[in-house]
C-alpha cells in the first residue's frame, strides 16, 4: 500500500493525527501519477489546504503542466483567492493543452463576481475553441439557464442529447429543456421533455414546472394532480400553493381553492400576494367578511401596493365602511403615489359622510381621470346639483348623454334643466 492509499484509509476512519503523517511520506515518496491521484481525491473530500500542498509540489516538478494550475485556480477561487487564480489562469496561454478548462475557470470566477459579460466572453472563447466539447457545451447552457436566457440554452443542450448525453454533471437534461421550452412559452414541447425526467431526478422544481406547463395547457386536473403530489412530498415548497388554488379555480372548485391558499398561508405568512388571491377565491364564495380580513392582512404587509388599496377600498364601500376607508386612503394620497381611483373612492366616502367640501376636493381631483366613465360621471351630476353648482352640474349631465344617449331619463333631466338656464 502506498503512502497515499494509506492516508486515505486513515482519512475514512478518523485517524487525522496518522493521516498527516502518511500525507507528509507520500510526499517524499509517492511517485508522481499516485500523488495527482491523491490530490484529486483530497479536494474532492474537502481537504483543500491538503490538496493545494500537493498539487504545488507537483508542479514545482513539472512547471509546464497547466492542468495543474487550473486546479490551482479552483483551489485559490474556493479560498476566495481570486487574484491568485487569476494569477494562475493567465499562466496559461491558447495553445497549452489546458486553455480551454482555464477558460471556465475563469467563466466561472467572473461569475463569482457578477461580471456576467465577462463570464460570457470567456465561454464563447472556450466554445470557439472547442465546439464539440460536452463540458464546454454543458457549461454555456448552464450559464444562458442561470441568467434565464433559456431559449439561448436550448440549442447547447440539445448538442449534448445529440452526443448521446441524457445527464450531465448529475443533471437531467431532459429537465432542462422542459422547463427552458415552459420558461420561452413553448408548452406543448415542454411537456413532452418534462414527462421524460427519470424519477431519481425528479426534484421539486421539476414538479412544479411540469404542473405549471399543464396548467398553461389547460390541462388542470392533471396539473391538480402533479401540485398536489409536490405539496404531499415538500409541503414547504411555498410556490405551489397560488398555483394549485389558480387551477382550482379554472375548475369553479372554490372552497379548494380556499383551502389550498389557507395551506400556502401556513407555509408563507407574509406573502401578500397569497392573501389577495385569497380574497379574490372568498369572493366567489360570497363571503365578504373573510374577504375584508384577507385584504387587511395583504395591506398591512404591503401598506404601498396601490393594487391591493383599491381592491381593499372598493371592499369597503361596498360595506359601506365609509369612515374607515377615508382612513384607509388618505396615507396614500399624502404619499404622492395615488391612483385617481383613489380620489373618487373618497370623494364617494366623504359624500355619505355628509363632508361635502372634501367630497368635492376629490371629485374635481378625479374629473380628468374619469369623464369618459358613465358610472362616475353619472356620480357627479348628482354630486354637482347637490352642491348648489349648476353649470358644472350641465356639463357633466351633457357628457353623460353623450355617453349614454338612450338613458331616456337623464336625457329629459337634460332638457328641463338647459330649459331653467
Amino acid at each position: 500500500m502506498t503512502y497515499s492509499e494509506k492516508m486515505l484509509d486513515q482519512l475514512s476512519s478518523g485517524q487525522l493525527d496518522d493521516a498527516k503523517k502518511s500525507f507528509a511520506s507520500a510526499l517524499r515518496h509517492d511517485d508522481d501519477d499516485m500523488l495527482y491521484s491523491l490530490a484529486e481525491e483530497l479536494y474532492g473530500l474537502g481537504f483543500v489546504r491538503q490538496a493545494q500542498r500537493t498539487y504545488l509540489k507537483l508542479l514545482e516538478r513539472y512547471p509546464d503542466e497547466d492542468q495543474l494550475r487550473t486546479a490551482l485556480a479552483d483551489i485559490a477561487i474556493d479560498e476566495g483567492n481570486n487574484d491568485e487564480a487569476l494569477s494562475y489562469l493567465d499562466q496559461i496561454k491558447p495553445e497549452s493543452n489546458a486553455y480551454v478548462q482555464s477558460l471556465l475557470v475563469a467563466a466561472d470566477l467572473y461569475q463569482t463576481q457578477e461580471l456576467f459579460e465577462v463570464s460570457e466572453q470567456k465561454l464563447i472563447e472556450a466554445y470557439n475553441q472547442a465546439p464539440e466539447e460536452p463540458v464546454v457545451l454543458f457549461a454555456l447552457a448552464e450559464f444562458y439557464y442561470m441568467m434565464g436566457q433559456y431559449e439561448t440554452a436550448i440549442p447547447y443542450y440539445f448538442s449534448l442529447i445529440e452526443q448521446g448525453e441524457t445527464n450531465f454533471a448529475q443533471v437531467d437534461l431532459a429537465g432542462r429543456l422542459g422547463i427552458s421550452y415552459a420558461q420561452s412559452g413553448k408548452f406543448e414541447t415542454a411537456i413532452g421533455y418534462l414527462k421524460q425526467v427519470k424519477p431519481e431526478f425528479q426534484s421539486s422544481d421539476i414538479r412544479f414546472q411540469t404542473g405549471f406547463t399543464q396548467l398553461q395547457l389547460k390541462q388542470y386536473e392533471a396539473a391538480i394532480e402533479v401540485f398536489k403530489d409536490l405539496q404531499e412530498q415538500d409541503p414547504q415548497y411555498a410556490t405551489v400553493y397560488p398555483y394549485l388554488a389558480q387551477a382550482y379555480e379554472k375548475l369553479e372548485r372554490y372552497s379548494e381553492a380556499l383551502t389550498a391558499l389557507q395551506e400556502g398561508l401556513g407555509v408563507d405568512q407574509y406573502n401578500e400576494q397569497l392573501y389577495q388571491q385569497a380574497a379574490a377565491v372568498a369572493s366567489h364564495l360570497d363571503d365578504e367578511d373573510l374577504m375584508e380580513r384577507y385584504l387587511s392582512k395583504a395591506h398591512g404587509l404591503d401598506p404601498e401596493n396601490i393594487a391591493i388599496t383599491i381592491e381593499y377600498s372598493n371592499l369597503l364601500l361596498k360595506r359601506r365602511k365609509y369612515a374607515q376607508n377615508i382612513e384607509l386612503l388618505l396615507p396614500a394620497v399624502k404619499s404622492d403615489q395615488t391612483d385617481p381611483q383613489i380620489y373618487w373612492n373618497l370623494a364617494v366616502s366623504y359624500r355619505d359622510q355628509d363632508q361635502y367640501d372634501q367630497a368635492q376636493k376629490y371629485y374635481d381631483a378625479a374629473l380628468p381621470y374619469f369623464n369618459d366613465q358613465p358610472e362616475f360621471v353619472k356620480q357627479t351630476v348628482y354630486f354637482y346639483r347637490e352642491m348648489g353648482q349648476r353649470e358644472t352640474m350641465l356639463e357633466q349631465l351633457k357628457k353623460y348623454v353623450q355617453l349614454v344617449p338612450d338613458d331616456s331619463e337623464m336625457a329629459l333631466l337634460l332638457e328641463e334643466t338647459e330649459d331653467e338656464f
